[in-house]
């Protein structure tokens, strides 16, 4: 057992999954959980006994390798070599279990997940389980980062069943794909409180045999309920509900589960939710005046620096990991998912806009070094996730954070020098140990070790501010500060010799597109092109390795290959909601951060086949997956979640009122209306559920500012122009470069753009509202002023 195994508590208005938020993963359940085994079905299962002893440790992989060898999905290449008959999800494996009149195991994972791990090499490497799954069952086995779709109709089943969920998922199927039995984790034998898998296995195989009609019946109740709970639509009601109402809701119920001393939303695990922090700028920033204003803001950037002060960010080398096991940000699930560093890059550009303070402007820094150097690829793209086991040496089994953690004798061994002018005996490793918190015994509580493999350990976690550490030993603020850069940088090259994670190489369209958005925001804000150049290779990448110019369709998932190649399977998995949502937003920023036109006709082009193959003409809203690609699902499901990922639908609310901002065209307004009202009851019930898609809400009922920069790109006016507005937090607005052609794109979408002017044939900006345009202004000082109104 690990130190993610204590039981966390939910978050205010979230669904429970296990014990941890179901915000922590995409809306559908945490990335983790606890070993507690849950186990959900339609029908009674009989009570746990002791099961026979039965050999289940780790056996020695077999070389013969089953099917999944011929797969590119990291996680199912990792149960190449299992002693199990394994099959990718698909119709060979639905034809068997119905030529053979079998149920299916559904086991759903992802690469860099701790307890998928656990569960491999304690049963499916076993011989016997192997032997129980490939003659009584038809297993297969998914990759949940691939097909998002299947992982969240199940997990909605067993999140439905058994209150609870997570990560690896076990679900029993009939052979038309109806679940009746679903679970999580489990150990290989029975333990005094938990049943083990074999019991499960044999007990399910026993029950298909003798009580099958039972359970394809009560399968086939539980489906239809499902069905019903699950409908998201407009019903007869025309409008959506008041923003000023879900707005004072979300906040109050964001203020209440507030840790004023730490920051953060809940007691422990701590996960870093950034369209959490992204509603309360936005509530700040029409709030200004108020009380409550003024609340949310200290929120939002109180919780943003404990979380770059604490554990969960890498002191070492940049980037955050998963989330806090503990209330204080200190020790984290060291797993790194690209998807928090792209939106936490985003949330610590828009502090340093509303703040100016340059603290959060250098960690959003950190986080893009860290992905430029760890998680892209030589093609442009962007890798999935870094896992959370590594080797403590070469050659021995994995330990949950070893390549991040530290004991004194190692920092005192590579920090020896002497520290001039402190006023005691002081070297560099002293210091840095007294800063960040290190102690002899390791700084890791047993309560969050249970196994002992962190024992003596040390995360790095920021214990004093600089001026009280500089105070402390009697030394100039920016000298502590220089010494400890230069001690972090030498634990940073020999921590290059340690044994590194496991890399998730997948590459997924809607992570990149969140990618894209991160570096464009981020070098717009901080007026650094390198970055922005970054965003463009990355939209460059998604255009030219996932994006099917026929059909006009994004790809979901390509894969490196060898030698910096990029590899895609066959047939090609296809895009979901998320892509072309994510990748539609990357796109948007991008075109505000480049003024490249190019990127908002693509963006235009996505929005209109995601239209086609996702929206709901009866109900309004989009579905999560395309109706061909999952067919034979038991649910057509709408994502209702901001979570650790912002909603599909959320993200796709902001697009379309932007792209209406961009163009005028009336038609995606309608269908924000719409969306927003498929969404209402949700929004009503529990607003903080949703806080991205009341953020939109609110932006549809202030309407969008269309600031308008007539001039030369290339011309020193019209960047000054273009970084006073990047430089403010606006988040309500579309910025529209206007070059006076009228035949430009934007000017056949806009014609009123030709008619704006520049005064003395210098840059000029206008602010636009309702249509209705502010008089001309030229000097940025100007601009700052009307767009803080």
């Amino acid at each position: 057992m690990s130190h993610l195994s204590s039981p966390p508590q939910k978050h205010k208005g979230e669904h429970k999954v296990h014990g941890l938020p179901r915000g922590s993963e995409r809306g559908s359940s945490s990335r983790d959980k606890d070993r507690r085994v849950t186990v959900g079905s339609s029908v009674p299962m009989p009570a746990g006994g002791k099961a026979s002893q039965t050999n289940c440790t780790q056996s020695t992989p077999q070389k013969v390798p089953n099917r999944l060898i011929n797969e590119k999905s990291p996680y199912l290449l990792q149960h190449a070599y299992n002693p199990v008959d394994w099959y990718p999800w698909g119709q060979e494996a639905f034809d068997k279990a119905r030529k053979e009149n079998k149920p299916i195991f559904l086991s759903v994972g992802y690469s860099t997940c701790h307890w998928c791990h656990m569960m491999e090499e304690e049963s499916f490497q076993n011989e016997e389980i192997g032997r129980l799954l490939s003659e009584d069952f038809v297993s297969v086995k998914v990759d949940r980062e691939e097909r998002p779709d299947v992982d969240k109709v199940y997990m909605t089943f067993v999140q439905a069943t058994s209150s609870g969920g997570g990560w690896p998922m076990s679900v029993w199927l009939t052979p038309n794909l109806q679940p009746f039995v679903g679970g999580t984790y489990f150990p290989p034998e029975d333990g005094l409180t938990r049943v083990g898998f074999r019991t499960v296995l044999i007990r399910i195989r026993d029950q298909w045999k003798q009580n099958k009609s039972t359970l394809l019946e009560n399968s086939q109740r539980v489906t239809t309920a499902l069905l019903a709970r699950s409908e998201i639509s407009m019903g007869d009601r025309q409008l959506p509900p008041s923003a000023a109402t879900m707005n004072s809701r979300c906040f109050q119920q964001l203020d209440e589960g507030y840790d004023e001393e730490y920051g953060g939303f809940a007691e422990a695990p701590k996960f870093p939710t950034p369209v959490i922090l992204s509603f309360l700028f936005s509530y700040w920033l029409s709030h200004r005046l108020t009380q409550d204003g003024s609340r949310a803001q200290q929120m939002a950037l109180h919780t943003l620096k404990m979380m770059a002060n604490g554990g969960i960010r890498d002191h070492v080398g940049q980037g955050f990991h998963r989330y806090s096991t503990d209330r204080q940000w200190h020790v984290p699930h060291f797993e790194k998912m690209l998807y928090d560093q792209a939106q936490l890059t985003v949330a610590y550009s828009q502090a340093y806009q509303i703040s100016g303070d340059e603290f959060y402007s250098d960690v959003a820094k950190g986080i893009l070094q860290y992905v430029t150097r760890n998680l892209s690829h030589r093609s442009g793209g962007f890798c999935s996730a870094e896992d959370a086991d590594s080797p403590p040496e070469r050659g021995m089994r994995p330990k949950e954070g070893a390549f991040y953690v530290w004991t004194v004798k190692e920092v005192q061994q590579l920090l020896p020098e002497p520290v001039p002018g402190a006023t005691e005996p002081l070297t560099s490793g002293q210091l840095l140990t007294k800063h960040y918190g290190l102690t002899e015994a390791g700084n890791i509580s047993p309560s969050q070790d249970p196994k002992g493999e962190l024992q003596g350990q040390n995360v790095l976690t920021v214990r004093y501010s600089l001026e009280l550490t500089a105070a402390r030993f009697g030394l100039d603020v920016e000298a502590v500060r220089t010494l400890l850069n230069a001690g972090l940088e030498k634990l940073f090259q020999a921590r290059k010799h340690r044994p590194k994670p496991h890399l998730d190489s997948k590459m997924l369209a809607a992570w990149n597109g969140l990618m894209v958005s991160g570096y464009a925001v981020t070098g717009a804000v901080l007026g650094q092109e390198r970055l922005i150049n970054y965003a463009i290779n990355g939209a460059k990448f998604l255009k030219r390795h996932m994006f099917d110019v026929a059909s006009g369709r994004l790809m979901r998932t390509c894969y490196a290959g060898s030698g910096g190649t990029v590899e895609h399977s066959n047939p090609p998995c296809w895009g979901f909601l998320e892509d072309y949502a994510f990748v539609v937003r990357g796109l948007l920023d991008l075109y505000e951060a480049s003024q490249e036109s190019a990127w908002l006709e693509w963006a235009l082009r996505l929005q209109d086949t995601q239209d086609r193959l996702f929206w709901d003409s009866r109900g309004g809203g989009y579905f999560c997956s395309e109706a061909e690609l999952g067919a034979g699902l038991p649910l057509r499901l709408k994502d209702d979640q901001d979570g650790a990922e912002p909603s599909a639908n959320s993200v796709s609310a902001h697009n379309l009122l932007r792209l209406h901002g961009f163009t005028g065209h009336k038609d995606w307004m309608d269908k924000c209306v719409c969306l927003l009202t498929a969404f209402s009851e949700r929004m009503r019930r529990v607003p903080v559920a949703l806080p991205e898609m009341v953020r939109a809400l609110s932006a549809h009922q202030q309407t969008l500012k269309q600031i308008v920069i007539c001039g030369d790109p290339q011309a020193k006016d019209t960047k000054a122009l273009l970084q006073c507005v990047h430089s403010i937090y606006i988040p309500n607005k579309v910025l529209i470069l206007a070059n006076g052609d009228p035949s430009s794109f934007l000017s056949r979408q806009l014609p009123f753009l030709s008619t704006l002017r520049r005064l003395e044939d210098r840059a000029t900006a206008y602010v636009c509202e309702n249509q209705a345009c502010s008089m001309p202004i030229t000097e940025p000082c100007e601009l700052r002023k009307l767009l803080h109104q």
